[in-house]
């Protein structure tokens, strides 16, 4: 295919979406907008609930004066899914789960709900150090992954959120 074919190619596509009314979710006027700057995320309370926390205002920013509340709760747990002939297990999946709610702060109402869940793995067949850091990374690619999931959420709903 010609350098010629696959730029008319993409032309096409790109104007494709604009016609279906697509328009960059931080972009001016779209979802973000209404939610950026503009979100108290909950105090956490564990080092999950840090590490949640520290993703979800990472990419929103901190609310100096929020017009929204996001609660959560946060559920995790591991399963063996290695295990050697010596009954020994060498790996493990971490399993979570984030319930949220986004609550308008002035009127109480819940604006959005739902859950996510995701999964990630970590070995344990080095020392103690080692499956320590590792399960402790484990945590925390979970929970970046996890408030990924939540931000596509919030910003797939954020246009019915008033302004």
């Amino acid at each position: 295919m010609s350098s010629f074919n696959r730029r008319l190619l993409v032309l096409s596509g790109l104007g494709a979406l604009a016609a279906c009314g697509f328009a960059p979710a931080y972009g001016p006027g779209g979802a973000g907008a209404a939610l950026m700057g503009q979100v108290e995320v909950d105090a956490p309370d564990t080092r999950a609930g840090y590490l949640l926390t520290r993703e979800i205002e990472t990419r929103l920013g901190r609310a100096s004066n929020p017009r929204f509340a996001l609660g959560y709760e946060i559920m995790l747990d591991a399963q063996a899914i290695a295990i050697s002939r010596s009954n020994v297990t060498s790996r493990f999946n971490l399993l979570g789960q984030v319930t949220y709610a986004l609550r308008d702060i002035e009127t109480g109402a819940v604006l959005t709900a739902g859950d996510v869940r995701n999964f990630t793995g970590y070995s344990t067949t080095g020392s103690t150090v080692a499956v320590q850091a590792a399960e402790r990374d484990a945590e925390a690619r979970l929970m970046t992954i996890l408030a990924d999931q939540v931000l596509t959420r919030l910003l797939a709903e954020a246009p019915a959120a008033p302004e």
